[in-house]
C-alpha cells in the first residue's frame, strides 16, 4: 500500500514506456512541450473528456472518471468507462494516431483496468484503445503478461520518480517524434544534466 503522497500519475506509466529520461523530464522537473502530435492527442481528449455520464441501450457511458490505487501508488482518470448491464465494466483509453510498435499504451490501459478492480472489487479482463487517425477501437485483453508488464513498469516508475534524478539521453529514432527534444537535448553535451538544473545555471550565469 502506499501513502497518497507517494501516488504517481497513470500518464507516468506510458512517458515511462517511451522513454524514462521522458517521464522524469515531465514528472519531477515539470517539462512540458506541445508539438503537433501532443497537440492532436490533447483535442482528441478534449472531445472524449467531457465529464459526463449517458444510457446508451444497457452501457452507461461515463467520461473523465477520477481514478486510482493504494495497492500501486496511482492516480489519474479513465477516458471513458463503459458499465455494461451484465456488470462488466470496459475502460477505453483514447490516443491521436494510430497503434504503437511497443505496449505502452497498453500498459497505460491495463493500469486503468488494475485501478477500477481495486475500487469496484471486480475482475476485468478487457478494455479498448480508440486511435484517432484509424477511427476505431482495438480491443485489448488483459492477460497475465500483460498485467505482469504493467506492474513491472509501475514498481519502475515508483523507483525512477523516488529517485529523483532524471536518467541521461539515449538517442534513437523515437526522439524525432518527442514533444521535449528541444528540452532533453538527445546528443548534446548536456544530455546528462537535470534540465531543470541547466537552466537555473543558465540563468545565473548567461555567459
Amino acid at each position: 500500500m502506499y501513502a497518497e503522497s507517494d501516488y504517481i500519475m497513470l500518464s507516468a506509466l506510458q512517458h515511462y514506456q517511451f522513454c524514462p529520461r521522458q517521464c522524469a523530464l515531465i514528472h519531477l522537473e515539470q517539462q512540458w512541450s506541445e508539438n503537433r502530435f501532443t497537440a492532436e492527442g490533447r483535442v482528441l481528449h478534449e472531445r472524449a473528456d467531457s465529464g459526463t455520464s449517458r444510457q446508451e441501450g444497457d452501457i452507461r457511458i461515463v467520461r473523465t472518471l477520477p481514478i486510482s490505487s493504494k495497492r500501486y501508488g496511482l492516480s489519474g482518470q479513465a477516458d471513458v468507462v463503459e458499465f455494461h448491464a451484465d456488470g462488466s465494466v470496459y475502460p477505453v483509453e483514447y490516443k491521436r494516431g494510430r497503434p504503437k510498435k511497443d505496449l505502452c499504451d497498453e500498459v497505460q490501459l491495463c493500469a486503468q483496468a488494475l485501478c477500477l478492480e481495486e475500487m469496484l472489487q471486480i475482475a476485468i479482463d478487457r478494455g479498448a484503445l480508440f486511435y484517432g487517425q484509424k477511427r476505431r477501437r482495438r480491443e485489448v485483453v488483459f492477460s497475465a503478461e500483460l498485467r505482469n508488464m504493467t506492474e513491472q513498469t509501475i514498481r519502475a516508475t515508483h523507483d525512477l520518480l523516488a529517485l529523483d534524478e532524471t536518467p541521461p539521453a539515449i538517442h534513437d529514432g523515437r526522439c524525432d517524434n518527442c514533444s521535449l527534444r528541444q528540452i532533453c537535448l538527445p546528443g548534446s553535451c548536456n544530455e546528462t544534466r537535470s534540465v531543470a538544473k541547466y537552466l537555473a545555471q543558465m540563468l545565473r550565469d548567461p555567459t
